[in-house]
């Protein structure tokens, strides 16, 4: 008898472990171990082979934690790459622990043949968000979105930001020297002039509605979200007076924003420069978020 009894209580052991194991092992149960880092490179968003990003996730990643920045190359709206980035990346990641990063490439314009005038750069922008959120849950990231870019990314960013901010949750912009008046770019110089004028189909006075509709500083209102921006002195691409413009937009419209003019930079600036503002875009973003 107390061999029988034995050998039920046995063969119950046996299945009790049997029966955990396979849930353990079952594919559909929840993720115990931490996810690890993942970059993907080149991932397409669009039908134009410029329609690429790429990803970089970091480990520990979830979707009520991990927010995400999507940084937009400059380069005159004709040239440049994601892998500009790559730059800032280290430092993005030390100000911005826990975060998603997302690089990505756009429709530039061919000054010869005309081809990828404005708006395709907007419409690139959106279409990228776009997947971007359709990917949030694969990915295990927030949907919650700081944009930042450099240059024309920086105009990218803003313009998205203020003009189509209900597409994607847009926390908050970052922008570095940026233009945000294309109107009054128009006659900074004969080379503004000339990308401008093919860029836009025009001058500012025979397209009027497409400068004013591709001028980030035109969208900002009471609601517009928390930004950031610094711009240099000597900036010589993009003057000084965009930002000071944006700023004074932003001020009269009761925006959060901070502004700094670096003395004596030019459009970039020195690499011990970046550590710096970074870290204080970083610090306001918190503040406001």
């Amino acid at each position: 008898m107390k061999n029988r009894f034995f050998k039920f209580n046995l063969a119950l052991i046996i299945l009790g472990a049997t029966f955990l194991y396979s849930c353990n092992s079952d594919p559909e149960s929840p993720r115990l171990d931490p996810l690890q880092a993942i970059d993907l490179i080149d991932e397409s968003y669009g039908e134009s082979s410029s329609n690429t990003m790429d990803v970089f996730l970091p480990a520990g990643r979830s979707e009520t934690e991990t927010s995400l920045i999507i940084y937009i190359h400059g380069g005159a709206w004709i040239s440049g790459d994601k892998s500009e980035f790559l730059e800032f990346k280290p430092v993005m990641e030390n100000s911005f622990p826990e975060y998603a990063f997302i690089s990505i490439n756009y429709r530039l314009l061919n000054l010869s043949s005309g081809d990828g005038k404005f708006p395709d750069q907007e419409n690139d922008v959106i279409e990228a968000i776009e997947y971007v959120l359709s990917k949030t849950k694969e990915w295990n990231i927030s949907d919650q979105i700081i944009l930042a870019g450099a240059s024309a990314g920086g105009h990218l960013a803003l313009l998205h930001s203020y003009k189509h901010q209900e597409i994607g949750d847009i926390q908050a912009v970052f922008a570095l020297f940026p233009p945000t008046d294309l109107s009054s770019l128009y006659d900074f110089n004969s080379v503004t002039k000339q990308g401008l004028e093919v860029l836009l189909s025009g001058t500012p006075d025979s397209q009027t509605a497409a400068y004013m509709e591709s001028s980030p500083i035109e969208y900002v209102s009471s609601n517009s979200i928390p930004t950031i921006f610094f711009h240099g002195t000597e900036d010589t691409v993009v003057p000084i007076s965009q930002s000071d413009m944006l700023s004074n937009k932003l001020e009269i419209a009761g925006v959060p924003f901070y502004y700094e003019s670096i003395p004596g930079e030019g459009h970039g600036f020195k690499n011990s420069v970046y550590p710096v503002i970074i870290q204080k875009a970083a610090d306001f973003i918190n503040e406001e978020l």
